[in-house]
């Protein structure tokens, strides 16, 4: 599917809020799943591995540091992260003494490659924190020492992968993540990262063995959440789910149940299923009250369920915090639905600061071609849009990757060149509202009223607030379909 822009693979054309009913085959698949997740739980907690909560604890002079990694979800998506520790562990102030602490061991200890591999990690979660890429030239710089120092250290080379798969190298991540397996197969690290990698590299097939392959490894509350991932990118809503219920169950620490309470919040949001939704979230916040991914989700399913100004207050202190690409975009959009007066002004500057959150982050190595396409097609400059779509696409064929080519393709007026990308963004049966709003609507532009209907429809029945201006455009773009 990967490698070519026809409409090979099967779609899931099932346009309401429920999941295609499963063959017993796949009956039989979920429930052997979730007996795997329920029975890995059962050894981890018999095995006190509470750590599998998002504690990277280093033995410094000063005591041990906790490390945690938010989710790389920009690709509200997500899109995965690269860490195999989960988020929402790690309070900024926490975080800064860690560093320092070890930075201060580092002073008397330089050649312990272990405290700079470290360093490293501390340095990418804050960036990750913090919203801040300036942190990865320096946490390059610490893995590579640790790296120098001990060529084979698997602490050193697992955290190279999560560096690259921060910046959004996703070939090095997995180049770095096979390297450290051949140390430490039982890398927990590692064998997320490789499962990420080849997610985010579109290699779907592959991402499947590796997440079977790390549950029986090392199985926990990082490598669960991914392996719920990879069902929900083939459209097995209800396995992906009820991992992650399963998963919840074990979670001990207030980190890990705000991490995969906000996964399962992201799962009943694609659905449109509002209630259940700010129901996860708020279990993940009752966890942790500041744990931004949280936030962010309830702020969007607020939006969608009609409280908007809850909405705009929430996601107003989540970009306050953490100004990605994503958050930005849709507080911006927000603004712009909400149409008082300087709104659209106020809109402006959330599209201008995604434009210098992505000057930022390439001049720190980051590849940020996706976050450029997909924010610049709706609201900045359409040609950009355009060449870091077909930039990213060269580099990684995944369905997101597929969806902003295609939409980057149709703002610039070239709908029967996006016909096929649009195609293959919902070829693998992944539940997306966004992606079938876009098909839709590149299919009316070149003709096809009927498939138009349905995909627009589709979107509209699956996730009607999918995106405040996103679902007023389907709205209008059905009726014309309709007519």
């Amino acid at each position: 599917m990967s490698g070519s822009t026809t409409d090979s693979a099967p779609e899931d054309e099932q346009s309401g809020s429920q999941a295609v009913e499963p063959s017993a085959q796949a009956e039989a698949e979920k429930a052997a799943a979730v007996r795997r997740v329920s029975a890995a739980g059962r050894r981890w907690r018999a095995a006190q591995l509470a750590g599998c909560a998002a504690l990277l604890a280093v033995a410094l002079t000063g005591g041990s540091i906790a490390l945690g990694a938010l989710r790389d979800s920009g690709t509200a998506t997500v899109a995965s992260s690269s860490s195999a520790v989960s988020p929402g562990l790690m309070a900024s102030g926490d975080l800064d003494a860690g560093i320092k602490a070890i930075q201060a061991h580092l002073r008397g200890q330089p050649k312990d490659f272990g405290s700079w591999a470290t360093l490293g990690l501390a340095y990418v979660e804050q960036a990750r924190t913090k919203g801040d890429p300036s942190r990865y030239p320096q946490a390059e710089q610490a893995l590579k020492k640790s790296v120098e120092l001990e060529p084979d250290n698997d602490q050193g080379l697992a955290g190279l992968a999560a560096l690259a798969a921060a910046r959004h190298d996703f070939k090095g991540a997995l180049t770095y993540a096979d390297r450290t397996l051949k140390q430490n197969p039982y890398d927990e690290r590692a064998l997320c990262s490789r499962i990420d990698a080849l997610v985010e590299l579109g290699r779907y097939a592959e991402a499947s063995k590796a997440a079977d392959l790390a549950d029986e490894r090392r199985p926990g509350i990082p490598v669960f959440t991914r392996y719920a991932y990879v069902h929900e990118l083939r459209g097995d809503v209800r396995t992906a789910r009820a991992v992650l219920e399963r998963a919840l169950s074990t979670a001990t620490t207030p980190g890990d149940i705000a991490y995969v309470a906000a996964a399962l919040g992201q799962l009943a949001w694609n659905q449109g299923d509002y209630d259940t939704a700010l129901t996860d979230y708020a279990r993940a916040l009752a966890a942790d009250d500041t744990y931004l991914p949280a936030l962010e989700g309830r702020a969007r399913a607020q939006a969608a369920s009609g409280d908007r100004a809850a909405a705009i207050k929430g996601m107003e202190a989540v970009v306050a915090r953490y100004p990605l690409p994503g958050p930005l975009v849709a507080l911006g959009e927000l603004y712009e639905d909400r149409g008082a007066d300087g709104d659209k002004a106020r809109a402006g500057d959330q599209y201008a600061l995604v434009d210098a959150w992505t000057a930022l982050a390439r001049a720190n190595g980051v590849n940020a071609d996706l976050d450029t396409a997909m924010a610049a097609a709706d609201h900045g400059d359409k040609a950009a849009a355009l060449r870091a779509a077909r930039a990213e696409w060269a580099r990684r064929h995944t369905v997101h990757t597929a969806d902003a080519l295609a939409w980057a393709l149709h703002v610039n007026g070239r709908d029967k060149e996006a016909l096929p990308y649009a195609r293959q963004a919902t070829a693998t049966g992944y539940r997306n509202a966004s992606f079938r709003y876009h098909r839709g609507i590149v299919e009316l532009a070149t003709g096809d009223r009927k498939d138009a209907r349905s995909h627009l429809g589709s979107a509209l029945k699956l996730n009607p607030g999918f995106s405040p201006l996103g679902a007023r455009e389907a709205r209008k773009a059905l009726k014309e379909a309709s007519e």
